[in-house]
């Protein structure tokens, strides 16, 4: 038999029966490995929103995906099936060579019908499983809340562009691919079919495959014109083509009109086309107007928009780009929030007086000497008590303990599973279910050690302040990734308590009850039968999952973005509970300034609370006036509360967003240049300092939370600041801060420093510190001896309308895990000393006696001394050291009740020495 120029079908082999036997097999494969695994997951969802009482996010999800899917896949499988129904009608096929028709032609066309059904149902899958990630850019579109703020260049409402923009361009783009698939796998069948052609000499189309495959090009063409119109021109709001992000003189003269040009042929061709079919001329006019198309799109797009802006803008950019520049830099600034930045002006150059630094004592009593790496090392060696207890972070916060505004370092005490001894299943998910209370320590106090001093310690927690954790178990936190069960046969292990220890059992709300069904539901979803036949669950036990803060927030709330930094808040009752900063983001914003992930606009507009003991997740409105969140509270009513209700207790401790602020210092470092000229020019850009880059790993290590007086203000409150230095220069340029307290919560503030001044910044007082001799002769002094010198981050402190520097010195012993606070740099203007206390060294730096700000912990026992007539022991010997040291240190800090104090304890020890002496 001669070969023939098509594909021949190999018939499958068998009956009927084998091939029934094939097609179940097949679709028990397909339960087995799509279906089931996806109405376990289904389940296990559906029994943890319900618990949370989050319902409504799931239900609106799943409604939205699952209407996605039927409503793309079903018009894609009717669009596909009518294209290929059409393209296989007809009777006569022949070989195009032979004129005969060859019989594995016929058998694949007695195939085609069906064929027709998979193939389709194959790309309808494809298209609504890709639908369903489209479910927000669905959502947002028919609910979508107008902004109230135009764009400079079609005047159209920014939401415009964040809400219905996308979703024509979806839509666009789908029907666009479904035109050009239904018209290949046409081609594909007329092909076969011999309906097209090859070239001998011309290629040649029978009058149905034309008609049939010229409509398609019209379709196409059509949509093209289309998505240039309602997508691409709108689009050129986001162009980079300029020296900034947003329409360009070249996008608006240029490319504009290519586009315009481009959409006119595309509508010009599909007449020509349309013209073809009734002329039953399709061939020549289909090609030439999809290249006419291509061309012009080319030619006006990109080819005539580089010209100009080579030989007509760049010549004189600033000029033809002046107007567009300043669209930029207001849409920038509205859209990060820094429009409404306060400034403000400072003289720079007054040498502070120590009335200055009296009248600002709050701001000097919580300098932060304690840097979170060296006060999370100490935690851990000191705190974690046993093996399986982690701290993982260390989060800035302020209470008011006994009448006084303290800044404090707060870290929970987690259970880490993977460290505890015999991993078991009892082990990890039945008995070492949660942590234990936290470790709170103020920013500036140390113990004669050099230690920092612990308001709340030990297990259980005890406090030595007025704070008190009524409720210490931690089953929600940053550590607890798996998943717990309670109410078991096995007892909860609470809390070592010496040699023995104690157990507790969960009463909280969270957890899903695990009747048989769920069990075994979950036991398949987390992979584990032992779940299903341990005979330790009763009726009362409940499984908690999505334990994880982080995690817990995104899956209840998908719609935001969350701060990559939870903290811990203990509240007035004694309970732990999660902070969150959540943002609502889109990178739709015109002419705006992007960062490195596409985003254009970010509010943190809800605040997230996770309870530590029942999990209790609640998200509260935190800027009402926000289009982004307005519009998601219509597609999910009732989830988010208004702030109001927030507790008071928590209301207090709410903090500046951390992400947002870095991404705001960062563009207001360039954005508060507003003239355009100036901008243009960088005249006066701004940068974040840097002092060891190697050290800061792209972070701002001057960025950090403190309790001060602002100049011209009257109290002491809780701020997020950083400063900034001109760029590629040292000196200190302005300084900005963004408050936390009360009325002020939101406001950002920029003091500046005048231009003609000589403000010392980081890396000029680091430059100071490291060639002063005597602080030099020390370090290295330590360091002959084999300790570890550790330095601080140096901390820049505004006082008054001055600064002054102070960076803690840290000294860790050779193999040794537990750093020691032993000196502090304290610096202005031109003057470094180095003393054993902030208060010692604010006293060398300003004179007079200063005041105890630095506070030496002396709550410990009397020392024991031996009985009259004894020898003398090496314990005394040791007392009388450390009675001295104290003292010492009390004299350099000034503080002379205590020194007193210390001087009369060495008075009684020298007593007792004298008559423990045998007489000569």
């Amino acid at each position: 038999m001669e070969s023939s120029p098509y594909l021949r079908l190999v018939p499958g082999q068998g009956g009927p029966g084998a091939r029934i036997a094939i097609r179940v097999l097949l679709g028990v494969v397909l339960l087995a490995l799509i279906v089931f695994p996806m109405m376990m997951r289904f389940a296990a969802d559906l029994f943890w929103f319900n618990e949370i009482g989050y319902q409504r996010v799931f239900v609106t999800e799943l409604l939205t995906k699952v209407l996605l899917f039927f409503i793309v896949g079903g018009v894609t499988y009717a669009l596909l099936t009518v294209n290929l129904r059409i393209a296989r009608r007809g009777e006569t096929v022949v070989n195009v060579f032979t004129g005969q028709v060859p019989e594995n032609i016929m058998e694949l066309l007695e195939r085609l019908p069906r064929l027709t059904t998979p193939v389709a149902l194959v790309f309808a899958g494809i298209a609504g499983i890709s639908a369903t990630a489209a479910w927000m850019t669905v959502l947002q579109f028919l609910n979508g809340a107008p902004f109230g703020a135009t764009d400079p260049v079609f005047n159209r409402d920014i939401g415009f562009y964040t809400f219905m923009v996308p979703a024509l361009s979806l839509v666009l783009g789908y029907l666009s691919t479904v035109t050009v698939l239904s018209a290949l796998l046409s081609g594909f069948v007329y092909l076969v079919r011999g309906d097209i052609r090859p070239p001998n000499p011309r290629l040649h189309l029978s009058p149905r495959a034309a008609k049939h495959l010229g409509v398609l090009v019209i379709v196409f063409l059509v949509l093209a014109a289309l998505r240039i119109w309602f997508v691409q021109i709108p689009e050129l709001l986001y162009s980079s083509t300029g020296p900034f992000t947003g329409a360009s003189y070249t996008d608006l003269n240029a490319r504009r009109p290519g586009l315009h040009l481009t959409a006119i042929v595309a509508l010009l061709g599909a007449a020509w086309v349309a013209a073809g079919i009734v002329r039953r001329r399709v061939l020549p006019a289909a090609p030439i107007a999809l290249i006419a198309y291509v061309a012009v799109g080319f030619l006006g797009r990109a080819v005539y928009p580089s010209i100009i802006q080579r030989l007509v803008v760049s010549p004189t950019e600033l000029t033809r780009e002046r107007p567009y520049l300043v669209n930029h830099i207001k849409a920038t600034r509205v859209a990060w929030g820094i429009d409404s930045v306060v400034t403000r002006d400072l003289t720079g150059d007054i040498a502070l007086t120590l009335q200055d630094i009296r009248a600002n004592q709050p701001t000097i009593e919580n300098v932060r000497l304690w840097d979170r790496e060296p006060l999370l090392q100490t935690f851990g060696q000191l705190q974690e008590i046993r093996t399986y207890y982690d701290f993982v972070n260390v989060d800035d916060d302020r209470y008011v303990i006994e009448g006084r505004y303290r800044q404090i370092l707060l870290s929970a005490r987690e259970l880490n599973t993977t460290s505890i001894p015999a991993r078991t299943f009892i082990n990890d998910h039945l008995s070492y279910t949660h942590g234990m209370g936290i470790t709170l320590a103020p920013v500036n106090q140390v113990t004669t050690e050099g230690l920092p001093v612990l308001f709340v310690k030990d297990l259980p927690p005890v406090s030595t302040v007025a704070l008190n954790v009524t409720r210490p178990q931690i089953y929600f936190g940053e550590l607890t990734n798996d998943y717990a069960i309670v109410g078991t046969k096995q007892p909860e292990f609470d809390h070592p308590s010496g040699d023995s220890t104690v157990y507790a059992s969960y009463q909280g709300a969270a957890g899903v009850p695990l009747t048989f069904i769920r069990r075994a539901i979950l036991a398949w979803h987390f992979g584990s039968m032992r779940m299903l036949l341990s005979g330790d669950l009763t009726a009362q036990s409940k499984i908690l999952y999505n334990r994880n803060v982080v995690r817990r927030a995104e899956r209840a709330l998908p719609f935001l973005r969350l701060d990559a930094d939870p903290y811990l808040v203990l509240t007035d009752a004694g309970q732990l509970v999660w902070m969150i900063d959540a943002y609502t983001t889109t990178s739709r914003y015109p002419y705006a300034a992007a960062l490195s992930d596409g985003t254009t606009y970010m509010r943190n507009s809800v605040k997230v609370t996770i309870d530590a003991y029942h999990g209790t997740v609640k998200a509260y409105i935190a800027d009402a006036v926000d289009p982004l969140i307005r519009t998601q509270a219509r597609i999910f009513p009732g989830i988010m509360l208004p702030l109001d209700s927030m507790p008071a207790d928590l209301r207090r401790h709410m903090r500046y967003p951390e992400d947002l602020y870095r991404a705001q210092a960062s563009l207001y470092t360039t954005y508060h240049m507003g003239e355009p000229e100036q901008f243009y020019n960088r005249e006066d850009q701004w940068q974040v300092p840097s002092v060891d880059p190697a050290r800061e790993r792209n972070r701002n290590p001057f960025m950090r939370h403190i309790v001060m007086r602002l100049p011209d203000e009257q109290n002491a409150e809780f701020i997020f600041m950083t400063p900034f230095t001109p760029r590629q220069k040292d000196n200190l340029a302005a300084w900005m801060v963004a408050r936390n307290d009360g009325a002020n919560y939101g406001k950002l503030v920029v003091y500046r420093f005048p231009k003609q001044s000589l403000i010392f910044g980081p890396r000029q007082i680091t430059n100071r510190i490291n060639q002063d001799t005597e602080i030099a002769r020390q370090i290295t002094l330590w360091d002959q001896r084999g300790s570890e010198v550790i330095r601080g981050e140096l901390l820049v402190i505004p006082i008054e309308k001055s600064l002054i520097y102070v960076q803690p010195i840290y000294l860790r012993a050779e193999g040794g895990q537990i750093p020691e606070l032993k000196r502090v740099v304290v610096a202005h203007q031109n003057q470094v000393v180095m003393a054993e206390t902030l208060d010692a060294g604010l006293s060398l730096l300003f004179g007079g006696d200063g005041r105890p700000s630095v506070v030496v912990d002396t709550t410990r026992a009397a020392p024991t001394l031996p009985a009259a007539g004894a020898n003398v022991s090496a314990t005394m010997l040791r007392q009388l050291q450390e009675t001295y040291d104290r003292a010492i240190a009390a004299q350099r800090a000034g503080n002379w009740a205590l020194y007193g104090e210390e001087m009369n304890r060495l008075g009684d020890l020298l007593r007792r020495l004298a008559l423990s002496t045998p007489p000569r």
